[in-house]
C-alpha cells in the first residue's frame, strides 16, 4: 500500500514544514521516506514494536542507542482500515516532537488513504476502458462471451439486458483547456445524466462509449441526451453515432462497430443535426464496404455526365430527397423548401442528362444509390 516516491514525498515534504526530520517505514520497519535521504533503505527497529502494538513510542538518546536505525524521538503507526502498514517517526526530543507527533500521522494517513483511494478509482477506470474495448473488438473465436459478461459484473453491470451503443465525439474546444486534460470532467456529466446502470467510459482523445440500457428513452433520445448533456455543462459542441438494439456480448461489439459507423457517416454525409442513427445511414454503410473504387465506378456508370454537370451538388440532393420522400412531388418539394415546378424542373434536367425518365423508380434507384455514393470520400 505504501510506494516509495509517495513516502518520500510525504518525508521531504513534511520535514520541511516543521523543521524536524520526518521518516516513514513500511511495514517490515523499511525506512522508504525520509526527511534525510541516506536513512532510505535502512531498518528502523522501533517500528517493529510500534507495527505489532499500534502504539506510539519514544526514544530518548540513551534508549534510541540501543536500537538498530533509531534516533531520539518519537515513531508512530500509520493504520489504514484497521491495518499498520507502516510507522511514521519524527527525529528530535520527545518533549519537543510530540506536539507534532498525532498531526503528522494523521496528515500520512490521510494522504495515504487518498492516494489508495485515487489508484483504486484510476484502475476501475482503466478496467472499464479495457471491458469496452473488448466488447468493440469482440471476436467469438478469441474470447468467451461469459467471460466478458462477468467482468462487467464485477464493475457493476449487466450487459444482458437491452441496451445499445453511443460513441459521443466532442469537438477539440477554441481558447481552452483540450479535451483530454477536462475527460474527467465529461465523464462525470455523461455518468450523471445517463445514470449507475449505463456503462460509460473514455474511448481515445475526445471520444467517449456509453452502453445505456433501453427502459427511459428511444434511442435517438439517448443520443440527444449525451450531446445536450456536453453542450449544456461544458459548452462544447459534440455529436454522437448510435447503434442498433443490443443483447449480450455479440450483440454490443456489433451494435459498438455500427455506432462508429454511424458517428464516421453521419459527419461526412447528412446535412446538419448532431445525432446520427446507423438505421438511418445503412445504405451508405453497405457503400462504404465496397471500397472507393467500386464507387467511383458506380457514379461514373450511372450518373455520367450528371455528375460533370455545373448543378450536380443541387440536383443530386434533389434526386436524394426524391427517392426519400417516396417518389412524392408535394413531399419531396416540402422537404427541399422549393416550390413543386422548380422540383419538377429540376427532375426534367436530370432525365435530360441520363435518358432515364423521372418516373422510372426502378432506374431512378440506382442513380440514388450513384447519388449516395459520390458523397462518401
Amino acid at each position: 500500500m505504501l510506494s516509495g516516491p509517495l513516502a518520500q514525498q510525504i518525508a521531504r515534504d513534511t520535514s520541511e514544514v516543521i523543521g524536524y526530520n520526518v521518516l516513514i517505514t513500511d511495514d517490515r520497519g523499511i525506512v522508504i521516506g525520509s526527511g534525510d535521504p541516506a536513512r532510505v533503505g535502512s531498518f528502523h527497529e522501533a517500528s517493529v514494536e510500534v507495527l505489532a502494538s499500534q502504539e506510539a513510542a519514544w526514544h530518548t538518546a540513551a534508549e534510541a542507542a540501543r536500537l538498530r536505525g533509531v534516533k531520539p524521538g518519537m515513531t508512530l503507526p500509520i493504520v489504514i482500515d484497521g491495518e499498520a502498514v507502516g510507522t511514521v517517526g519524527i527525529t528530535g526530543s520527545p518533549r519537543q516532537v510530540r506536539r507534532f507527533g498525532l498531526v503528522v500521522r494523521r496528515q500520512t494517513e490521510i494522504l495515504l488513504q487518498e492516494s489508495v483511494e485515487l489508484r483504486s478509482r484510476l484502475l476501475r477506470e482503466r478496467a472499464l476502458e479495457e471491458l469496452v474495448r473488448d466488447i468493440g473488438s469482440f471476436d467469438a473465436d478469441v474470447v468467451d462471451p461469459a467471460f466478458l459478461v462477468a467482468r462487467a459484473k464485477e464493475l457493476g453491470f449487466d450487459l444482458t439486458v437491452p441496451r445499445t451503443v453511443l460513441i459521443v465525439e466532442v469537438d477539440e474546444p477554441l481558447e481552452q483547456a483540450d479535451v483530454v486534460a477536462v475527460r474527467p470532467e465529461l465523464l462525470r456529466t455523461l455518468r450523471q445524466r445517463f445514470g449507475p446502470a449505463d456503462l460509460v467510459a473514455a474511448v481515445t482523445g475526445g471520444r467517449f462509449a456509453v452502453l445505456p440500457t433501453l427502459k427511459r428513452a428511444g434511442r435517438r433520445g439517448l443520443g440527444e441526451m449525451g450531446v445536450a448533456a456536453v453542450a449544456e455543462q461544458h459548452g462544447f459542441a459534440a455529436r454522437v453515432g448510435v447503434g442498433g438494439v443490443a443483447r449480450g456480448i455479440v450483440g454490443l461489439g456489433e451494435a459498438y462497430g455500427d455506432a462508429l459507423d454511424a458517428l464516421r457517416l453521419g459527419k461526412e454525409c447528412v446535412r446538419g443535426g448532431a445525432t446520427y442513427l446507423i438505421d438511418e445511414l445503412r445504405s451508405y454503410q453497405v457503400l462504404a464496404a465496397v471500397g472507393p473504387r467500386a464507387r467511383g465506378r458506380l457514379v461514373n456508370l450511372v450518373a455520367g455526365e450528371l455528375a460533370q454537370h455545373s448543378d450536380w451538388d443541387e440536383l443530386r440532393e434533389t434526386l436524394i430527397a426524391w427517392c426519400e420522400s417516396g417518389f412524392n412531388l408535394v413531399r419531396t418539394a416540402d422537404a427541399m423548401h422549393i416550390h413543386r415546378n422548380t422540383l419538377i424542373y429540376r427532375l426534367e434536367k436530370v432525365e435530360r442528362l441520363t435518358g432515364r425518365p423521372w418516373r422510372d423508380h426502378r432506374a431512378t434507384l440506382t442513380l440514388y444509390l450513384a447519388c449516395l455514393a459520390s458523397r462518401l470520400t
